[in-house]
Formats: C-alpha cells, structure tokens, sequence
C-alpha cells in the first residue's frame, strides 16, 4: 500500500487550472440553454404554425438528447480521449445554437434545440476533473462545478429578458454559440492534459454497477425527485413569461426586475434551512418540508396568477424551495449511494434530471392548450403533491461523509483483506475498492471514526465530501 502522506490537500496549480476551466466550460454550455427559459414563449408567438405544444417542446427537447446521450459520451471518453468527446460535444452545441439561429420555423428551432441537447459532455468532463485532481482535492472540483451551474441559473433568468429585449431570440441563439466556442478555446488553452486516463467511480457511471443502483429504492426515490423538480420548473416557464406579460402587464424587457430580487432572496433564504439540514441532521424534515413548500407555491401561483404581489410572494417560496432541493439532492445522492457507487448514481440521477425537463415542457404545453395557462401551475402543483408523498416514505439518510484513499493493490483477493480489516474500524459504515484504479471508497461517519485505526491499515490520503 502507497504511502501518500507527502502529497498536499491544499490543490496545485494545475488543479486550480482544471478546477476554474472546467467550471468555466460546463457554466457556459448551461447557460446558454437556461437563457432560453424566460423568453422562448415570447419572442416565436410570430412563427407560422406555432402551438402550446410546439413551444413546450422547443423549450424542453434538450432535455431528451441529453438524457440519452450523457452517459454514452461518459463512456465513449474513457474510450476515445476526454478532450475529444468534450470538443465534439461542445461542436454539437455549437451546431444546434447555429441551426437554432437561423430557423425562421417552430421546427427549425426544436431541431436546434435537439442538437444542443445532442452535446451531452457533462459525465465527461466530471471524468476529466477526476483525472486531473488528486483523490483528497476531487471534492473541491466538484463543488466548484456544482456551484457555477447554480450561478448559470441565477445569471440566465436575468440576462435572458435582458438580452432578448436587444437582439432577439436568434441574437441569444448566436451568443451561446460563441460561449461553446470560447469553452472549446478555454478546453484546449486552459484545462490542463491528464497523464493518465482512469475510471473513476465516484465521478461517472459505471456499466456493471447500474443493475445495483436502479433497484436501490432509496436511490429511485431521489431519481423521481430530480425527476419532478425539473419537469415543474421546465412547465412553469412554458407559461410563467406570458403571464407576467399578460395577467400582470409586465413589459417582457422589465421580467429581469422580477427574477433578480426574487432569486436573490430566495438564495438567501435557504442558507439557514441548509445549515439545518447538514448541521443539526435534519435533512429529512427540512428536506420533506421544501417539497410541501414548493407545491403549495405552486398552488399560489395559480391562484394569485393575477396579482403581482400574491405572485411574486408566491415565487419567492418556489425559488426558495426549488434552490434548497436543488442542492439537497445531490448531497442525498452522496450519502446514500453505497461506496463506489456515486457515479453512477449520479449518472442516472442526471439521466432523470434532464427527462424531467424534456416531459415539463410537453406538459406544460398540453395543459396550457387544453385548459389556459394558469391551469399548469395547478398541474404542477399535483405533481409536487405526489412527490410529497413519495418523500415521506424514504428514510432518513445516515450522516456520513465520503472518503478516498489510495490503496496498491493488484488482486481481488488484496481488496477482501483490506475491506474486512476497514469494515472493523469504527465509523467505517461501507467499503468498496476497486483494483483498476486502486482506490478505496469508504462511507464514514466523522464524529464516529477512528482515524488512528484507519491510518494503521491505510497511510493518510484521503478526500471527503
């Protein structure tokens, strides 16, 4: 076993390289498709042949090539080289932006839609970070990516109105080409080579495992959750844009002044509710709770839908409770995946994520067109409703905490060894080691564990998260 005590945990140069470029990259590339959230149902009410369910679509089809494909171009990088699949990801971006563009038809710009989707580089690049960190700095990559995809969000809703008011939805179109293409510039000039591919499986799926994850009841509850947290959003703003335009007579270029202060406030308001959560282990109850509250927003949403403040109070809470699960949910993913199964539990979790958006906007469309637009928050509120009583079956997760170490190992039978011994260390709740990488990946308890145990049988290089 390797004795990597004299590495650092403070992150080099070449890891605050990758950390800040591959962030850079993956904010840009969501960015771009959360621009087209908050003015698609405004700006192609021009188009010949449009309908509810045409819009829904065109605002949510992205959804379903990346679900499709995002965890095949995982595998295809392990396969053909990171930056390669990344780059022609973010190509494939580029070319839907362009056809988006220049579309003069409904068609056109789902086809456009469907081809951003198609670049579906987001388990690749969480490979490439994985690659290009050591194991006790990898968490800090990861959170760095996770955080500028919540900041994307945020920066969307108000430079989206902002922008379209000036150049159109074909400006916004050929904006976000140009951040692909600067992330493709940013990829090859900025993130550092990784010496050595590896699979990593705290990092990306991992094929032989997805049996193990999709019959972890646990696991398919959250999975339904991402599920129904981005389908409600995604079918809020099918209609969300052209009631504060029509019921409230807000000017489309002025919605900025309603997302700004509303997400604002809301980031603000979760903070104590995540300190709740993490600190006093409360997850399930504040967990629990922000789902009620988000279907109760939703409810408010639709019976004030012609009154600036009940909305705008409304909204408030649905951001509020929208942000806090947003990031509840991974950290559930993280404690309740079994070791070495974060991956690809997160690769489904994803896969779910983006087919929730994809069916949102075809619901929302549908509802809309069947029973106007205030019915969609109703309709969003049902379904929240369900999730609600989905939630309050699941249990309340273990407070444990991930960590890596090296291990040189070469057998199966060195992994058994190793793993009874880590097993009898107190705190230690799950092991999994995997000989390809030589990693250990144990769930711990941190107020429980024995780190003098644990060194014994391990030297010290380690990351938790």
């Amino acid at each position: 076993m390797a004795d990597s005590s004299s590495q650092p945990s403070v992150m080099s140069e070449q890891e605050k390289r990758a950390s800040l470029g591959l962030a850079g990259i993956f904010s840009m590339r969501m960015l771009g498709l959360f621009m087209i959230l908050p003015v698609m149902s405004l700006y192609t009410e021009h188009l010949n042949g449009i309908t509810p369910v045409l819009l829904g679509l065109s605002i949510s089809i992205y959804g379903l090539t990346q679900a499709l494909l995002q965890i095949p171009f995982g595998l295809m990088s392990d396969r053909f080289g990171r930056k390669k699949i990344i780059t022609i990801g973010l190509l494939l971006f580029v070319a839907g932006s362009v056809v988006a563009a220049l579309s003069t038809t409904i068609y056109g710009i789902i086809l456009g839609r469907a081809l951003q989707g198609s670049g579906a580089v987001a388990a690749a690049i969480m490979a490439l970070a994985a690659d290009l960190t050591l194991e006790q700095n990898r968490t800090k990559i990861m959170a760095t990516i996770g955080i500028s995809i919540g900041i994307s969000f945020g920066i969307a809703m108000v430079l989206g109105p902002l922008l379209a008011s000036v150049v159109g939805l074909q400006g916004i179109f050929w904006f976000t080409a140009i951040l692909a293409t600067v992330g493709i510039f940013i990829l090859h000039n900025v993130v550092p080579d990784a010496k050595k591919l590896s699979v990593h499986k705290d990092a990306e799926p991992i094929p032989a495992l997805m049996g193990k994850v999709l019959k972890d009841t646990q696991l398919l509850r959250l999975d339904f959750g991402i599920f129904c947290l981005h389908l409600v959003m995604t079918a809020m703003f099918v209609v969300l844009p052209l009631v504060l335009r029509g019921k409230l007579g807000i000017a489309a270029d002025h919605h900025w002044m309603v997302y700004l202060p509303v997400l604002g406030l809301s980031v603000v308001a979760m903070l104590p509710f995540i300190i709740l959560a993490e600190k006093k282990r409360k997850m399930k109850v504040v967990f629990v709770s922000a789902v009620a509250s988000l279907s109760l927003a939703s409810l408010g949403l639709y019976l004030f839908s012609g009154h600036l403040w009940g909305m705008l109070g409304s909204l408030f809470v649905f951001f509020t409770a929208f942000n806090l699960l947003e990031a509840s949910l991974p950290s559930l993913i993280s404690k309740i995946a079994f070791a070495g199964g974060k991956g690809t539990a997160m690769g489904v979790y994803s896969s779910s994520q983006f087919f929730g958006a994809f069916c949102g906007g075809l619901m929302g469309g549908l509802v809309w067109s069947n029973y106007g637009l205030a019915s969609v928050f109703l309709a969003c509120g049902g379904i929240l409703f369900i999730w609600f009583i989905v939630a309050l079956s699941m249990k309340a997760p273990r407070h444990m905490s991930s960590l890596l170490k090296h291990v040189e190992i070469e057998t199966s039978e060195q992994a058994r060894q190793i793993t009874d011994k880590l097993l009898a260390v107190k705190g230690v709740l799950d092991v999994g080691i995997s000989v390809d990488d030589s990693t250990a990946y144990l769930k711990v308890d941190n107020e429980l564990l024995d780190e003098v145990a644990l060194e014994a049988i391990i030297p010290t290089n380690q990351a938790t998260g």
